[in-house]
């Protein structure tokens, strides 16, 4: 039993209302406090719990980690002991935190040795990625894709409805939340009758994601099936994967994104367990046709994961651009996965995996400028009075993801980046 996803459970630290950390969540992230090594934590509210101190106070002594898994510079080690293990490192967690729990509750002394505030500590990239996939798994973005640079009749391409198609990323350029970049530079083909140039990019768009990690999978030439995909799952996060889309447009044929998408990705810096999430999970979309037998779901494998996107400019006014749901995904994460494996090919732990643009239905959930300028020629205009057709320098991209039921609230924060001039 997830005893820690209990709706009536209440921390003695202070959560905010509203707040995407209540005492359900317990994510996992890295830490780095003035004076000390990186470390894991969990975050309650708007406190830092540093997991390495509890461990030093005997915390966990029951459960098997040592010492070099909370004083980490990554989650890597964590991850290593496995979906059960972590399991109950939530539970204990959820166990010592309760409002009941006087344990560490009355131990004023030592609190400031575990909970520091949030404003207080750097958070660093929690995963040491070893591999990165990004898929291609939202049905309205690849139709409205194939509508702006295809035949819109034929929008899909034939095996799109067949498989989760995806592409293998670039993990050394994934960056944690709040690290601001440059615009890339690449060769781009400004007008269709004239030679390429090499060039800044001058369409820079986001795209909205989700992310998930992976624990170690199975030996090479061993699969994953989509029933088991649930296990090899750590947690998600909001993941941001830019694009350039003038560069994007000229490469990409034969062999798809490399340029356009390798200069940068941000993902959150709270990851949130898959354990966290099950109380959000919903019925999966309809597919037709119906899906080879290696990628048959039990037809309630998507999550109800709210997400928005804003845009704050250099002047700091903040303007909301989309509104969308990870639920609208035509490929679930379990499929995902088990066609990623069915070949043999194996996953690690700390493997990363975007889920592809989220679009839902309607013009107000498109998951990119891209679409929500329809290619540049409907601006959007923000709330101070200036327009876009793509991200301008200046601009930071902020993305927010939460799930929501009549008791609790489970969130991801927010992943965001600043786009900066080119070098």
């Amino acid at each position: 039993m997830i005893s820690a996803n209990q709706a009536h459970l209440r921390s003695w630290i202070p959560v905010p209302e509203h707040s995407d950390f209540p005492i359900q969540n317990i994510p996992f992230g890295i830490v780095k406090m003035e004076g000390k090594s990186p470390r894991v934590a969990t975050r309650i509210g708007d406190s830092v719990v540093d997991l390495y101190e509890l461990y030093k106070l005997g915390c966990f002594e029951s459960l098997p980690f040592e010492s070099n898994d909370f004083e980490a510079s990554s989650l890597n080690s964590l991850m290593k002991k496995g979906k059960l293990a972590v399991r109950e490192l939530r539970n204990a967690i959820s166990t010592l935190l309760l409002i009941d729990n006087p344990f560490l509750r009355d131990k004023s002394e030592l609190h400031d040795s575990f909970l520091y505030t949030l404003d207080s500590v750097e958070m660093l990239l929690p995963i040491n990625i070893g591999d990165y996939t990004d898929f291609y798994s939202s049905k309205e973005h690849a139709t409205n894709v194939g509508v702006m640079f295809r035949d819109p009749a034929n929008a899909l391409l034939p095996n799109w409805l067949w498989i989760p198609v995806g592409y293998h990323g670039r993990a050394s350029s994934v960056v944690v939340s709040g690290t601001d970049f440059h615009r890339p530079k690449g060769q781009i083909k400004p007008n269709d009758d004239e030679d390429p140039i090499f060039s800044a990019s001058r369409q820079i768009d986001f795209e909205l994601e989700m992310g998930f990690i992976t624990f170690d999978g199975k030996p090479l030439g061993d699969s994953i099936s989509v029933a088991e995909a649930d296990d090899y799952i750590f947690g998600l996060c909001l993941f941001n994967d830019w694009s350039a889309r003038d560069i994007q447009k000229w490469e990409y044929v034969p062999l798809g994104p490399f340029l356009a998408k390798n200069f940068v990705s941000t993902m959150s810096a709270w990851i949130v367990t898959l354990d966290a999430l099950q109380p959000f999970r919903v019925e999966s979309p309809i597919q037709s046709p119906k899906v080879l037998e290696y990628l048959a779901g039990s037809g309630k494998d998507s999550y109800d994961i709210q997400l928005q996107v804003a845009i704050e400019t250099e002047s700091n006014v903040e303007t909301e651009i989309c509104q969308s749901n990870f639920k609208y995904m035509y490929w679930t994460m379990a499929q995902q996965l088990a066609h990623h494996t069915v070949n043999g090919c194996n996953v690690r732990g700390g493997d990363l995996m975007g889920s592809g643009t989220i679009s839902g239905p309607t013009e107000g959930s498109y998951g990119s400028m891209l679409e929500l300028a329809w290619k540049g020629t409907k601006p959007l205009t923000l709330n101070d009075g200036t327009q876009r057709r793509f991200i301008l320098d200046g601009d930071t991209v902020v993305m927010r993801g939460y799930c929501q039921n009549a008791t609790v609230r489970i969130g991801f924060g927010e992943v965001k980046g600043k786009l900066l001039p080119a070098k």
